[in-house]
């Protein structure tokens, strides 16, 4: 424990930060069913409230949990590249470019490319949890394109394991993931308790979520459920008192288009 606050104190008097830290109860809340399936948003759609706004080419991130077996109708996207992540339990997906009912379990990711049209369902058992995040791949151009479906098995992602951590890949290198939406690295990281430290690329903007523990992230304190946002930050410096699982995505800082959000943005 001494040496965790050796960790934050040496963070608070010596490091220039910039963070930004959004706990779950100022992010845009949702659900669907009465309640079956509930969500915590760190990116809401506008009408829903929550902190944050679109940034990078980020759309919506939200976090969705299965109070029992539920199924989201049937429904429409365009343009968006949209993402579904499974943390845990199972999910079944439906579109209208397949025709078929897909099983996808924990450690999976899905992938639509909503091009110039798709409908979607989705099935979610008890206690499964997923994130579902869009991304902006420039509309301008997805918008011309055929819809197009991918999935992706756990263990066709790459895991590296090092010192005290390990790290799984779902879009980088190594990966078998392909998007249109460009610049992007998602990976997963999880910590053994002590301190730990990450290079980061300054170019991009990193967006955390904390999936599971309580630790310092670059002097600040952060618990389950929040999400961080890293920017111009050389590294990310990591103190955990408890096994520690965080999910980030590092995206553009500068995207090369115009993003859908600033279209519509006063």
């Amino acid at each position: 424990m001494k040496k965790v606050l050796y960790f934050f104190l040496y963070l608070t008097l010596y490091q220039h930060m910039s963070i930004r830290i959004i706990p779950k109860d100022r992010q845009a809340k949702g659900a669907f069913n009465s309640g079956e399936i509930i969500e915590n948003k760190p990116i809401g759609f506008p009408r829903e409230g929550g902190e944050l706004k679109p940034y990078s080419n980020l759309f919506y991130w939200a976090y969705a949990e299965a109070k029992t077996d539920s199924t989201i109708g049937l429904h429409p996207h365009e343009g968006f590249e949209i993402i579904s992540f499974v943390l845990k339990g199972k999910i079944r997906h439906y579109d209208t470019k397949l025709k078929e009912w897909r099983p996808l379990m924990a450690g999976d990711v899905q992938i639509i490319r909503a091009g110039n049209g798709i409908s979607h369902a989705e099935f979610m058992a008890k206690d499964a949890a997923m994130f579902q995040i869009w991304f902006d791949p420039d509309l301008s151009k997805t918008l011309q394109k055929l819809a197009s479906y991918d999935d992706y098995k756990s263990e066709d992602l790459p895991v590296e394991n090092n010192n005290g951590f390990s790290i799984k890949t779902y879009i980088g290198a190594g990966s078998p993931v392909t998007l249109d939406t460009p610049g992007l690295v998602i990976r997963r990281f999880s910590f053994a308790n002590g301190n730990h430290e990450i290079e980061l690329n300054t170019d991009k903007v990193h967006s955390l979520y904390v999936s599971a523990g309580a630790h310092i992230i670059n002097g600040q304190r952060t618990n389950q459920d929040d999400f961080v946002i890293l920017e111009q930050e050389e590294k990310l410096q990591l103190a955990a008192d408890t096994s520690t699982d965080v999910f980030i995505i590092s995206s553009p800082a500068v995207v090369p288009y115009r993003t859908y959000a600033k279209m519509f943005s006063k």
